[in-house]
């Protein structure tokens, strides 16, 4: 691994000359998992007042709530610590502004056939997320007193939007 990684290798040597966390378990010290978007304007930890060892940080694209998320958090819930939900996609998110057939279409314009993958994109942002939530909730797989949240993270304020379900 050389070449197009030397710099992160470098940054982790430096990191790891002074890194301290070696006494975190891998339990959610705050019980909470949260469900994010790739994006990398997104610092989960930070912009929720967290430190390391505090959470557990999913990331798709989109933030959606897919088969994986779910078996993720019932790992999460029965082996990790974890007592509540926050499901937080983000303002300008590039999976609003395409379609799944888009993708489809800049992946055909390099001969590679994506049509076996769903994209999940997110033309009602605020739907998609009450749809998840919603999932969680109705999952037979979690504990009925999860705690299940859902906010709107705005990545030009970075201020969170809560989204209640009914």
């Amino acid at each position: 691994m050389t070449g197009a990684f030397d710099d992160l290798l470098a940054a982790n040597a430096t990191f790891a000359s002074t890194f301290a966390g070696s006494q975190l378990t891998g339990r959610a010290a705050r019980g909470l998992a949260v469900v994010t978007c790739m994006d990398s304007r997104i610092d989960p930890l930070g912009l929720l007042g967290l430190k390391p060892g505090d959470a557990k940080i999913l990331r798709n694209a989109g933030a959606r709530v897919t088969d994986d998320v779910l078996r993720t958090l019932v790992l999460a819930v029965f082996l990790l610590g974890v007592t509540r939900v926050l499901v937080m996609p983000h303002t300008d998110c590039g999976m609003a502004k395409v379609t799944d057939e888009d993708v489809h279409a800049l992946a055909r314009a390099h001969d590679i056939d994506t049509r076996s993958l769903e994209f999940r994109t997110v033309p009602d942002q605020d739907a998609a997320l009450r749809h998840d939530l919603t999932r969680i909730k109705a999952s037979p797989f979690l504990i009925e007193e999860l705690a299940i949240g859902g906010a709107i993270y705005d990545v030009h304020t970075g201020k969170l939007q809560p989204v209640e379900l009914p």
